[in-house]
């Protein structure tokens, strides 16, 4: 059922939060992201085979630990994007929005009249028609936040136009896409991306809307902290476990082959 976005509510007080992508299609993922204190997760069906019914599911994980779930959709359709928002998702993710027309068509998608077309739908979101469906209609359109993701050389150069439509609810960036739309495939730190991703923050800046920022170090943190960003996505689940279960090995490994120096 339809729930405060608590996510959108910490931005508009501009408190700091944090987010994971979810990419492994299992809801006790999820609820181990809201789990660990996390603000929200994106879970992503862009880059990973998930499907509908484990989407939702993997919503209801989220929404059992108070954890904001948005979902990266596959591309910039109405389809998919009703999909997610029928779910559950209290915001769409929105991959290479390039130009105002995308941005404008993504949030027609998402939103009811008279703000957009979403279609209408009476099933879990409104309870089962529990709340009113024209009150669920009218929080919906409070509720439930767009993010386009500024990822290509054009949408960077079109980001004024990007974000100044009306029910953009945040930016996200992308600089591994951006880093090959530049010619230097993932060199995410090269400072042809990195100008790109300074002038996105900048025009959301100007244009009041909260920008969302991936450090892949420390120090990116620290920088963008610095800039006045205050949200951030701290990665991907998988790469975090992966990392996790090898120097877990590793830690094993040494300690053995410290013992075994020791006994020579």
């Amino acid at each position: 059922m339809l729930k405060t976005n608590r996510l959108k509510a910490k931005l508009r007080q501009q408190e700091p939060v944090h987010g994971l992508f979810c990419s492994i299609p299992t809801p006790v993922h999820v609820e181990m992201i809201g789990c660990a204190g996390f603000d929200f997760v994106i879970i992503d069906t862009e880059h990973t085979l998930v499907n509908p019914e484990t989407l939702e599911n993997m919503i209801r994980a989220a929404e059992g630990v108070d954890l904001t779930p948005l979902v990266r959709v596959p591309e910039n359709n109405p389809g998919a994007v009703l999909q997610a928002l029928d779910a559950g998702a209290q915001g769409v993710v929105v991959p290479h929005v390039r130009c105002r027309e995308e941005a404008e068509a993504a949030v027609r998608a998402a939103r009811y009249h008279p703000e957009g077309e979403r279609s209408l739908n009476g099933g879990r979101v409104p309870g089962f028609g529990t709340l009113p469906l024209p009150e669920y209609i009218r929080r919906a359109n409070e509720e439930v936040m767009v993010v386009p993701m500024i990822e290509d050389r054009e949408g960077v150069g079109n980001a004024e136009e990007i974000l100044s439509v009306p029910g953009v609810d945040m930016v996200l960036e992308g600089a591994a896409d951006l880093s090959q739309s530049y010619g230097v495939p993932w060199q995410t730190r090269h400072e042809q991306v990195r100008e790109g991703l300074r002038r996105v923050q900048e025009v959301a800046v100007q244009q009041g809307v909260p920008y969302c920022a991936i450090p892949r170090v420390p120090e990116d943190y620290d920088t963008w902290r610095e800039a006045g960003v205050y949200a951030f996505v701290l990665g991907e689940e998988r790469g975090i476990s992966f990392r996790a279960i090898r120097s877990h090995l590793e830690g094993f490994q040494k300690t053995a082959a410290g013992q075994k120096e020791e006994a020579r």
